[in-house]
């Protein structure tokens, strides 16, 4: 960040080419510094989302109050100790460079806060986080007004939604960090016959809070983490006393049944009450029309997108990046307003990564000539951008899986248009046809539609600007025949509404399938195949070429299979 204005952005998973890659961020800080222009002993402040002597005192209570949790507490004071050497990791990193600058670290829950709230177009906004923990507390909330945020109340360990979210996952066979979405994908092909059995593990509380029955979980005592230099791993988080309420678990690879469908939904639906719960509390005593979330549990867009139908909130602001990752830009901002800095930036786009100019792609075909040629595929320049997203458009209306490498790279879990996987979302076969062809994964995820802003309200029952996907609408029932590929069985989608003065080309090939077919949408997806989003064109050609992808439009080059 450079004056109060974000410069860039990536996460260290798409240069290492591990799924949320978990250690000192070496590689995306040394392409931020790059892309800044800047040296290390440029950089004026450091900061940390993460504060070791937030709530103290609490930590010391829960110790003498439950000496079974001192090892706990104490292991993670060590970690955050450890983390101490951030300086150190950075000249390590950085050979020959010196950082003279000032570090910062900031409480958790208060640079999630500034994330949502310091770079949302609103003027003032309730505000809210929620995740599974963060310097002892799983929530906060408050008022933000005037570029500071005023937090209101907190959730404290060991409560926590997220923890809930996550523990049910592992329980219907989702092992992996970062599976919840798996749940909310499978929830609406189920009904809320055990949504009894859930209020008995989360429980609500006055002014907004819940609680968790901790008789169901494990983390209170000390679990298992491994976040260092590779993919996260953490242990189981439920106890038997969960069997016992809901049945087996189920092993990952085995059947879905109904009864799992069942529990998914009635999972989604606990966190819904709880999540409503809190949000009108906030709006009783924030009576403002607009909010901003941010926290893991941000990513909930089943939830997001139904605050209008809900709740008096009209305006809803969820960044591209609302889990741990944009906790770094929230500390950013966090530290330039404790600074004395103005509020100036809003993020409207989430283009803040790496690109490569038309020199740098023509020198990774080159290189991938012979590969290219024995695998029937061949190469054509369209300098016109026209004409490029025309022809683009006519592939994706006849029916082609086609990857759309631009621009630079997103920000945050989700591809917006520039390291996309496109197709028609008029076929109702395009889903087993993406799925075999590259994707590969569960039968019950939906896909997603790109939209043109200026359409929401004629193909969606809500209108909003939702530029980062982070919200699930309601289909209008009289357009959902017309887009099966990208209706869930609910009749609802996960829109990304694009605009033309954010992203010029992704809108104009919108546009050009809207001449051809009269729908103003696309299917949009990541660009990858059971890894990272692709980074750069040489992660894009070999996605293109080890997959079935049809068309591969690399910057000005189409590439294409067969003649």
């Amino acid at each position: 960040m450079i004056d109060g204005r974000l410069v860039a952005a990536a996460e260290e998973e798409r240069f290492r080419r591990v799924k949320h890659w978990a250690g000192f961020p070496s590689q995306a800080i040394a392409w931020c510094l790059g892309e800044a222009k800047v040296r290390l002993s440029d950089v004026d402040h450091v900061a940390l989302n993460q504060l070791s002597r937030a709530h103290l005192l609490r930590k010391i209570f829960y110790v003498l109050s439950r000496p079974a949790a001192a090892n706990l507490v104490l292991g993670r004071l060590r970690n955050r100790r450890q983390r101490q050497g951030v300086v150190k990791l950075l000249e390590e990193s950085l050979p020959g460079e010196s950082f003279r600058g000032t570090r910062h670290d900031i409480e958790h829950h208060r640079a999630h806060l500034f994330s949502a709230y310091h770079v949302s177009p609103f003027p003032e906004a309730a505000v809210v986080s929620v995740d599974g923990f963060g310097d002892f507390a799983s929530a906060a909330w408050g008022f933000g007004a005037g570029g500071d945020v005023a937090v209101g109340d907190r959730v404290f360990f060991p409560h926590s939604l997220g923890i809930f979210y996550e523990a049910l996952t592992q329980y219907l066979g989702f092992p992996h960090y970062g599976d919840e979405y798996k749940v909310m994908g499978l929830a609406p092909y189920g009904k809320p016959r055990y949504l009894d059995r859930m209020r008995r593990i989360v429980r609500l509380a006055p002014n907004g809070k819940f609680t968790l029955d901790l008789s169901f979980f494990r983390h209170q005592r000390g679990i298992s983490y491994a976040w260092d230099n590779d993919a996260p791993q953490v242990a189981g988080l439920f106890t038997p006393a969960l069997e016992e309420l809901l049945g087996p678990r189920r092993e990952p690879g085995d059947a879905l049944l109904e009864q799992h469908r069942d529990i998914a939904h009635s999972v989604q639906r606990m966190y819904e009450e709880a999540f409503f719960h809190l949000l009108g509390h906030l709006r009783d005593r924030y009576p403002v029309p607009n909010i901003a979330l941010a926290g893991g549990c941000a990513m909930n867009s089943v939830a997001n997108g139904k605050i209008r139908r809900r709740t008096p909130f009209r305006h809803v602001y969820v960044q591209s990046a609302a889990g741990d990752a944009g906790g770094a830009i929230g500390a950013a901002f966090a530290v330039w307003h404790d600074t004395g800095g103005v509020r100036r930036f809003t993020m409207d786009h989430a283009y803040w990564g790496p690109s490569f100019d038309e020199h740098a792609i023509e020198q990774v075909l080159q290189s991938a000539q012979p590969r290219i040629h024995d695998a029937g595929c061949f190469t054509e320049r369209v300098a016109d951008a026209g004409e490029l997203c025309a022809r683009a458009a006519a592939a994706i209306a006849g029916g082609k899986v086609l990857g759309w490498f631009q621009g630079r790279m997103e920000w945050g879990p989700r591809a917006l248009g520039n390291r996309s996987i496109l197709c028609d979302p008029r076929r109702a076969d395009m889903k087993a046809i993406l799925n075999a062809k590259i994707k590969r994964r569960e039968s019950f995820r939906p896909f997603a539609p790109s939209v043109l802003a200026e359409f929401v309200r004629e193909w969606f029952e809500e209108d909003d600007d939702v530029p980062f996907m982070m919200q699930v609408f309601q289909i209008r029932q009289e357009r959902r025949a017309a887009i099966p590929a990208v209706t869930h069985v609910d009749g609802s989608g996960r829109l990304q509404t694009v605009r033309q003065e954010t992203n010029p080309l992704y809108h104009r090939l919108i546009a050009a399938f809207l001449d051809l077919t009269g729908v103003p949408m696309v299917l949009n997806t990541s660009f990858n195949e059971n890894e990272p989003v692709v980074c750069r064109p040489e992660e894009a050609l070999d996605c293109f070429l080890r997959t079935e992808m049809d068309v591969l439009v690399l910057g000005n080059t189409i590439i294409r299979r067969g003649a």
